[in-house]
């Protein structure tokens, strides 16, 4: 994991008025990918799916939010979140994640869908890199990735408690 937000590679960008769609399973394995999360990642659709949707993973997005997310949904709810993702070449990308649960006829959770939207510029710039750095920072502290984890996600919990906010209330206030 990088020490810091270091975001190698170029940075790529999208429309506003495109959006990049996938689907996964419960296990979070890549069943869709438009046309557009595959022009910018640059995976095919054929080496995308099947593969979890982790592949993108950047090393710069803090684990506990992540974390987060997977609780959310998991629990039914949906989540928007700031997200930097990373290409198949090294590049990277930031995206407004809004992730929900996908249901079948009975109600049950099949698995999931994310729309993924051009991010506001200076709330990446001013808000997100600084709390992904100190997220990061307070993950990298310890020896150990769990507790590291851990240490972050309480951070993460502190930061919302202190200012009586859900995290996605936070998010559509930064």
């Amino acid at each position: 994991m990088s020490k810091n937000i270091t975001l190698t590679g170029t940075e790529r960008f999208f429309e506003v008025s495109e959006i990049i769609v996938s689907k996964t399973d419960l296990k979070g394995r890549v069943t869709y990918c438009n046309s557009q999360f595959v022009k910018i990642c640059g995976y095919s659709e054929k080496e995308m799916l099947g593969q979890p949707h982790s592949i993108i993973r950047h090393p710069d997005m803090p684990r506990c939010v992540f974390e987060l997310m997977w609780e959310t949904i998991q629990n039914d709810k949906e989540i928007f979140a700031y997200v930097v993702n990373r290409c198949k070449n090294g590049d990277h990308y930031w995206v407004n994640a809004h992730i929900t649960p996908s249901h079948d006829a009975s109600g049950n959770i099949i698995g999931y869908h994310s729309n993924r939207r051009v991010p506001d510029r200076d709330i990446v710039n001013n808000a997100i890199i600084p709390l992904y750095k100190k997220l990061l920072d307070e993950e990298n502290a310890h020896t150990n990735r769990k507790e590291g984890m851990k240490a972050s996600r309480q951070m993460l919990t502190d930061l919302l408690e202190s200012g009586g906010v859900p995290y996605d209330e936070f998010i559509a206030t930064l």
